[in-house]
């Protein structure tokens, strides 16, 4: 074990610390994490199991999880005194205790704006393909189904001059406005606070206060939030009520955010015209009538999947862990609590 010298907000370790990669990264990430530590990696490459997290955070020094793995407080009092660094891979911590984290002074690091652009990306391609139908005419040709041009196939809506409502005015909200700014939509949005003006400008982005009144509004909603308790079911059964018929709900943020057995009623009656989504409640598992819907179109979480966002996210993550080893302050560490 490396000897080590606590500090208020890191830890100096004097030789390799003994990192453990909970999910296998892009080759020259670990090949270089491989270099500066002495590295152990979950082979397998599949969610770890409660007690195998608690294992892995009792023999080493900086644990790197990625969004599957959920960190709870009872694991973090149970992981013994060696762990002093989490060291995430991704933007979002919601699956970490960070109160409990903070108790047992283990910082927390994450890898902030390297996936903006990747998911905002993504966001758009279904704001795209959603109401043009490019899913169903995808599976019309792959199935051997379609018999040629007619004048009225697949119709669908074009989205320029169309109002799209974004829930969450983050980095990702941001980008996401920008683009689709772009393609000719009225971009609306709700957050916790109003932009500065001179953003909204630049985005063309208009403040509504009222959650419920920006829903209604809309011909697209894109969310963009964090999971917590107050976002959970934030799209529930009475707020997918209030949408326009045929209004489309894209979701590139946290599956949680939609109550998705009220998401599957609106879309089997035909109350509204369309999803387009990446992440899911209970993933991976994904509710197979979401599946058989046409007009929903069902991806594998691939918001930030693109070599050169997560070869950033891992460089990242190797600046964390060698600032913290050397006794300095990472520079992603989560603030939250802290001094």
């Amino acid at each position: 074990m490396p000897i080590v010298s606590d500090t208020p907000l890191a830890r100096r370790v004097l030789g390799k610390p003994r990192v453990y990669l909970t999910r296998r990264l892009v080759p020259a990430v670990e090949a270089r994490m491989a270099e500066l530590f002495d590295l152990t990696i979950n082979e397998a490459d599949a969610p770890l199991t409660r007690d195998q997290l608690v294992s892995a955070m009792r023999n080493t020094d900086v644990l790197v999880p990625t969004v599957t793995d959920r960190i709870d407080a009872t694991m973090i009092e149970d992981c013994g005194d060696r762990l002093g660094l989490i060291a995430n891979f991704g933007a979002g911590i919601e699956h970490i205790d960070l109160a409990a984290a903070r108790a047992r002074k283990i910082i927390v690091t994450n890898t902030p704006g390297v996936f903006t652009d990747d998911t905002a990306d993504l966001t758009m391609m279904l704001i795209l393909s959603v109401p043009r139908r490019l899913g169903e005419g995808s599976r019309l040709v792959r199935d051997g189904a379609w018999t040629g041009w007619t004048p009225t196939q697949l119709l669908g809506r074009s989205i320029g001059g169309k109002r799209l409502a974004i829930v969450g005015m983050g980095r990702i909200g941001q980008a996401v406005a920008h683009r689709a700014r772009a393609f000719g939509m009225d971009v609306t949005y709700h957050n916790r606070r109003p932009l500065p003006g001179a953003i909204e400008n630049m985005l063309g982005a208009r403040y509504v206060s009222d959650l419920d009144k920006l829903l209604a509004e809309a011909d697209v909603i894109s969310l963009h939030c964090p999971a917590s308790a107050e976002t959970h079911h934030l799209l529930d059964a009475e707020r997918i009520a209030l949408l326009k018929p045929g209004a489309y709900v894209i979701n590139t943020a946290r599956g949680d955010l939609i109550d998705e057995e009220a998401l599957i009623a609106a879309l089997q009656s035909g109350q509204i015209g369309g999803a387009g989504l990446d992440v899911y409640a209970h993933e991976p598992n994904v509710d197979p009538r979401l599946i058989a819907q046409p007009n929903v179109i069902t991806l594998p979480h691939l918001g930030s999947a693109t070599v050169e966002g997560r070869s950033l996210a891992g460089e990242k993550v190797i600046a964390n862990i060698r600032f913290w080893s050397d006794g300095h302050r990472p520079p992603d560490q989560v603030l939250q609590g802290w001094a």
